[in-house]
């Protein structure tokens, strides 16, 4: 028996990625000021973040990090189930709890952490996960390794959920959709996806990673906004690195729920807490969150001028009324072009490609936040609109 050789495998699909010009590369921030970062010695303004409140670089955030990481330490030590969960733990999860009027919830070390854990001791062989067909990564692969069948409908739609649900009548159905979701910024139709799981008796769970903070009352996200709460979305996650501007992952749900979660989810059991300090800092980020509407409506303020400005200049967007504005450019070649043209202008805007969305869906993807001034947005559209005009000429005088 002759077996694959990995290494030979990882050259071919390294040189296939180079021929298709998808080599990822990661950029270095060697400093950051606000939504100014210093990358390669230059200073860019970035739309690319998900910093959407502000809140990363709040002074009381930082100095509740500073102050707790004195007594705490750097780290944990050890898992929430052994010696690793701290008051500061627990105080953030009533916190968090208590703002999305939820019963009880879980902190987890990221999303994708959550998520895998979430479907793996809620799910087994037998039961299916029903879920957006653009939905994150993380939701797609928890419901790959938590063995259960995977079955995925047409984005944004509740029908083609039901027809889902009712082709997999045998074992337990969980229906699984973003909240905002993250390359085309728009919103899953909650309310009916929530009719649809209760006529198919099936769980709903929301990760609303790009919508706590952001939508709803008090921030409180895209559920709450379709003014429901935990008997139609019996868990749902919440992300402490987007809005909120920290790391890791909460799930609120019902006791019964959260308390199963924490006995038997793998990705929680068998790793170390996050720091407590960073639970202590985002504590101070879910007050500033709650109480601060200027934040939100600031945001907001940026995103209509946006969208206004740049529809004005021809430029195509995305139905979204989020931080996150897709401009689509077609092809792969002509969103590095204008990502590139854009650096060279001072903005960073990286190009999103496929896989990571669809061929011929090339974009950029805009990202604002209520650090960004009025000013700012108004020279991202100017370059941005030039820029566009630009590419678009040099590509007809090519054909």
């Amino acid at each position: 028996m002759t077996r694959p050789d990995l290494l030979e495998r990882v050259h071919t699909q390294r040189k296939l990625r180079a021929a298709q010009g998808r080599s990822r590369v990661r950029r270095t921030v060697t400093r950051r000021d606000g939504v100014r970062v210093e990358v390669n010695g230059r200073w860019l303004t970035e739309f690319a973040g998900n910093d959407y409140l502000g809140l990363s670089q709040q002074f009381e955030v930082l100095n509740a990090l500073q102050d707790a990481t004195s007594r705490e330490g750097a780290g944990a030590g050890a898992s929430h189930l052994i010696t690793g969960h701290h008051l500061a733990h627990d105080g953030l999860e009533q916190d968090i709890a208590d703002w999305l009027g939820y019963p009880r919830a879980l902190l987890f070390g990221s999303g994708f952490l959550a998520n895998l854990a979430v479907q793996q001791a809620l799910l087994e062989d037998g039961d299916v996960c029903v879920q957006d067909r653009l939905n994150h990564a993380s939701l797609i692969d928890a419901t790959r390794l938590a063995g259960c069948k995977l079955r995925r409908y047409p984005h944004l739609d509740p029908e083609g959920a039901m027809r889902q649900l009712r082709q997999a009548p045998e074992g337990a159905a969980m229906l699984v959709t973003d909240g905002v979701f993250s390359m085309d910024g728009d919103v899953a139709p909650l309310r009916a996806l929530s009719l649809v799981a209760r006529m198919q008796q099936a769980l709903l769970y929301v990760d609303d990673a790009h919508g706590v903070g952001v939508r709803g009352p008090e921030g409180r996200g895209s559920v709450a906004e379709a003014r429901m709460g935990v008997e139609e979305v019996p868990l749902q996650l919440v992300t402490l690195g987007k809005a909120l501007g920290g790391y890791g992952a909460v799930v609120v749900g019902s006791d019964v729920l959260i308390q199963h979660l924490s006995e038997t989810a793998r990705p929680y059991i068998y790793t170390t807490a996050l720091p407590p300090a960073l639970a202590a800092a985002t504590r101070i980020a879910v007050r500033h969150a709650r109480r601060d509407h200027w934040r939100r409506e600031k945001l907001q303020g940026l995103i209509d001028r946006f969208r206004t400005a740049a529809q004005g200049r021809g430029l195509e967007l995305m139905a979204s009324d989020t931080p996150i504005q897709p401009v689509l450019c077609g092809n792969e070649a002509n969103a590095l072009a204008l990502s590139s043209a854009l650096e060279s202008a001072g903005f960073w805007v990286p190009a999103i490609r496929p896989p990571t969305v669809p061929e011929g869906k090339a974009r950029l993807r805009v990202t604002l936040s209520a650090l960004h001034t009025p000013q700012d947005v108004d020279q991202l559209v100017e370059v941005l609109a030039r820029s566009w005009d630009a590419v678009r000429r040099i590509r007809n005088v090519g054909t």
